[in-house]
């Protein structure tokens, strides 16, 4: 190895002594520690520079390939238009990414106004969000793009399941109203009989108050069956929406290509909209809302049949008092039905097919190592640069204002000798000295 005549260094010649080497000579040699650290960290980077440019093109290459992955769920079809439409933007991604990388590492270590550097950070950081916008979400979406797609497909399902149990529980509490119903029509069938026995009126028989109890306590049970009759509709309903649910959620964990779990799974969601929308039809609850109106309207006076004109005077009193105590139930019946209308309704649940691209960024939140590698992968060079522009500054630290001399290697030293050498004329370097003969 050559011996660096750095370590030795002698005095310059007599005749280009510089004045401030001769005024404080101390000064240079104080320097040449920090010279020979930047010519270090030279050495160091000229061998790194070596292979940047390889792994910086693997880099780009490797975004390149699941910037292909991404696009290919984007675009319809499988033919060859389609496969080169998608590697002609993959190769387009990876030189673009290569390129502004190369520029950036060139360039911003190398500036030394602050002007320079602000206009190149604010290029920097205007190209990342290209990068992202063009590159990063695709990888993203071809590193976790079925794993997401699952994912709405397992939050549909938990929306399709809310949304059965809230139809299910209206329309269970609307099958409650059949005890207020019964309860009022009992009463009227009480009454109905204490008239037969003179209770009402004070007229035994069944004459036109106790007709007039008996239509509303009839009218009453014809309702409480209609509410009895959904029971069962309900409860099929119900059980044939949990089995669709079921399906539903084989369907996000079973293997296979999830476009195809999607169409089916599509399917089943079109089922279970029409079970919820079943059961919404099976509430009770305007239907008694209804009668409850009809109850106090629709009432047939029959005519009175008292013997006398005393019993019939009887008569229309009772029954006006009848007609009071209709319109009472009544109110309480509509107010019953009104508190079960006023229920929390199903959410109108709709399911909408989605690509694996939307799906990641619309499930960003659970899929944050896998958005982490995408975005890394393609702004990894960024830390390459930050460490470039450190160890140029320490570079320069090192040198400072060091002149010609302090900076010459051992190559560049001969070939100045050699070079003084061919000159014509005689030259210091030629002339007798008293170690020269």
């Amino acid at each position: 190895m050559p011996e660096d005549l750095t370590a030795h260094p002698a005095p310059p010649h007599p005749a280009r002594i510089d004045p401030a080497y001769a005024e404080a000579p101390g000064a240079a040699v104080a320097e040449r520690p920090g010279i020979r650290h930047a010519r270090e960290l030279e050495r160091h980077l000229t061998w790194l520079d070596s292979f940047t440019g390889t792994a910086l093109g693997v880099l780009s290459a490797a975004s390149g390939i699941y910037t292909y992955l991404g696009v290919r769920t984007l675009l319809d079809g499988s033919g060859v238009w389609t496969t080169f439409a998608a590697l002609s933007y993959s190769i387009a991604v990876s030189v673009g990414i290569f390129v502004f990388w190369s520029y950036m590492m060139r360039l911003l270590p190398a500036v030394r106004t602050a002007a320079a550097r602000v206009g190149l950070f604010l290029s920097m950081g205007l190209g990342c969000l290209a990068i992202v916008a063009m590159s990063s979400w695709l990888n993203a979406a071809a590193l976790a793009g079925s794993a997401a797609v699952e994912q709405h497909l397992a939050t549909t399902v938990q929306t399709y399941q809310a949304a059965l149990e809230r139809a299910q529980s209206n329309a269970v509490a609307g099958q409650g109203l059949a005890r207020d119903v019964s309860r009022v029509s009992q009463s009227f069938g009480d009454l109905s009989e204490q008239e037969a026995g003179g209770g009402l009126s004070g007229f035994a028989g069944q004459g036109a108050v106790f007709r007039v109890l008996t239509q509303k306590a009839a009218e009453l049970a014809a309702l409480e069956s209609q509410i009895a009759a959904q029971d069962e509709p309900i409860a099929t309903a119900f059980a044939e929406g949990n089995r669709i649910l079921s399906r539903m959620r084989a369907l996000t964990v079973e293997p296979g290509p999830v476009e195809e779990r999607s169409v089916r799974f599509s399917e089943e969601a079109v089922r279970l909209s029409g079970i919820v929308a079943q059961l919404r039809q099976l509430n009770v609850a305007p239907l008694v809302d209804r009668a409850a109106q009809d109850l106090a309207d629709s009432v047939v006076l029959p005519e009175l049949d008292g013997g006398s004109e005393l019993a019939r005077s009887s008569q229309a009193s009772t029954i006006d008092s009848v007609l009071g105590l209709v319109a009472l139930r009544a109110q309480t019946l509509a107010a019953a039905a009104a508190e079960v209308i006023a229920l929390p309704q199903p959410d109108e649940t709709v399911y909408t097919p989605i690509s694996a691209a939307d799906a990641v960024i619309r499930y960003a939140g659970n899929f944050i190592p896998s958005w982490a590698g995408a975005v890394a992968i393609d702004l990894l060079p960024a830390v390459l640069v930050f460490i470039l522009m450190v160890t140029q500054a320490a570079i320069r630290a090192g040198r400072g204002d060091s002149t010609v001399e302090d900076t010459m290697t051992v190559a560049e030293l001969r070939a100045a000798l050699a070079t003084v050498r061919s000159l014509p004329g005689q030259h210091p370097l030629d002339q007798p000295g008293p170690d020269r003969p």
